[in-house]
């Protein structure tokens, strides 16, 4: 047994405690960061009782400290009551960094392996999902300030790179470069690092300022239209014009000597 302020604990427990921030540290900075991500958040009273995202980073918090010590079951156990108050499933196996965010929280799922770095925001819907029945690494990695946008799924073991965004609805299933933002089914980057905009010490929370792929391809599709439907009118017109020559030979060459005299 080892004492941890003033109280016994078990060696197991022991080696899983933090080396760095408190667990009541990290509850505060989870706590502190929302006013600055979304100005609903009028006080710190009003944040930690009715935000359910911050209620699920606290749970998670205290059921990974029961994870890691070994003790597997009470870590689910409260892993599943935390979803049941909050409709926010994070496994407690999930490793969570510093001032973490979930922006209105409902619907969203986190893996056992998932990897979560500082100062990431996630909104409503998200799904940090596996795509391997096999053991291991199989959820995603989001390293520093990655911002990902409701509905979106980031699927298998890949990496977003510090400071990506992923745009809404997306389908993140290979791994980005740091600095970008992605968007569409499957995501591509559209947006490189030399076109993202700056905010000195803080975070892109304009994640709706984002491309639209598809209407762009529509817009290269109908462009290439409209110029086929041109060149066939041209042809057609041709067409009929040699048409007319072999029906009305003297017609057509009595027009052209009218042409060539004016």
């Amino acid at each position: 047994m080892v004492e941890f302020m003033d109280l016994p604990i078990s060696e197991p427990l022991a080696a899983a405690l933090p080396h760095g921030p408190s667990l009541l540290a990290l509850i505060r900075e989870d706590v502190r960061c929302v006013s600055q991500r979304d100005p609903a958040a009028r006080s710190r009273l009003e944040t930690i009782l009715t935000y359910p995202g911050v209620h699920a980073i606290i749970w998670h918090r205290f059921a990974h400290r029961l994870w890691r010590a070994g003790w597997r079951f009470p870590a689910r156990l409260l892993a599943w009551l935390c979803r049941f108050l909050t409709n926010v499933d994070i496994h407690p196996g999930a490793s969570i960094g510093r001032r973490f965010f979930i922006d209105h929280g409902a619907g969203v799922v986190i893996g056992e392996t998932a990897e979560i770095g500082d100062e990431v925001t996630l909104y409503h819907g998200v799904t940090l999902g596996g795509t391997s029945w096999s053991p291991g690494k199989r959820h995603p990695t989001l390293e520093y300030g990655v911002v990902v946008g409701a509905g979106a799924k980031i699927l298998g073991p890949i990496t977003l790179g510090h400071g990506s965004r992923v745009g809404a609805n997306s389908v993140v299933i290979k791994s980005t470069p740091p600095d970008v933002t992605v968007v569409g089914i499957p995501a591509r980057v559209v947006h490189p690092e030399a076109d993202r905009r700056r905010f000195a010490g803080r975070i892109d929370l304009d994640h709706h300022l984002m491309p639209d792929p598809v209407s762009e391809a529509i817009a290269v599709v109908m462009d290439r239209i409209e110029f086929l439907e041109t060149r066939l009118a041209h042809v057609q017109r041709r067409l009929r014009e040699g048409d007319e020559r072999r029906r009305n030979p003297e017609n057509v060459s009595s027009l052209g000597e009218a042409r060539r005299s004016l």
